[in-house]
């Protein structure tokens, strides 16, 4: 079974940078792999917060994670800066599949890609998905790749 390439800079559709801390090396003296998934929960809520999609304290829907992963590409370590990455890898009903590439400072491929699903509920009713409000999925659509 072979892996896909590793993605590249011009694989995404919106970035935000995010300063690497001396508390995320871990004994290794690189950025230990939990600190992946912050950065990834982060971009994409900062994503959606930008697009006016996300109000953590009001918002009627709200996504739970359903799926993560992560793969590693190569270390990153303070001081360094991270650039994240992200782009819609598929648009459903009530979920959203995001995908996310780890850059570390100006390098064009990825130290590390991950993705998590969203699945969309009602906040008073969790548990009960809902379809995708408008907003959300024109917000979405704007990360989709051609053909995707």
């Amino acid at each position: 079974m072979s892996r896909p390439p590793i993605g590249t800079r011009a694989d995404y559709r919106w970035f935000t940078a995010i300063p690497t801390r001396w508390m995320d090396n871990d004994v290794y003296g690189h950025v230990n792999n939990v600190t992946y998934y912050s950065w990834i929960d982060t971009a994409v809520a900062q994503f959606l917060i930008e697009q006016g999609v996300l109000d953590l304290a009001t918002s009627a829907e709200v996504g739970l994670v359903v799926e993560t992963q992560c793969r590693y590409f190569a270390p990153i370590a303070f001081p360094d800066l991270v650039t994240c990455g992200v782009r819609c890898g598929r648009l459903g009903t009530a979920s959203i599949r995001y995908e996310v590439g780890i850059f570390r400072n100006d390098e064009q491929e990825a130290s590390a890609e991950g993705h998590f699903i969203h699945v969309y509920v009602a906040r008073a009713e969790q548990g009960r998905s809902v379809p995708l409000p408008g907003r959300l999925r024109e917000a979405a659509t704007r990360l989709l790749l051609p053909g995707g």
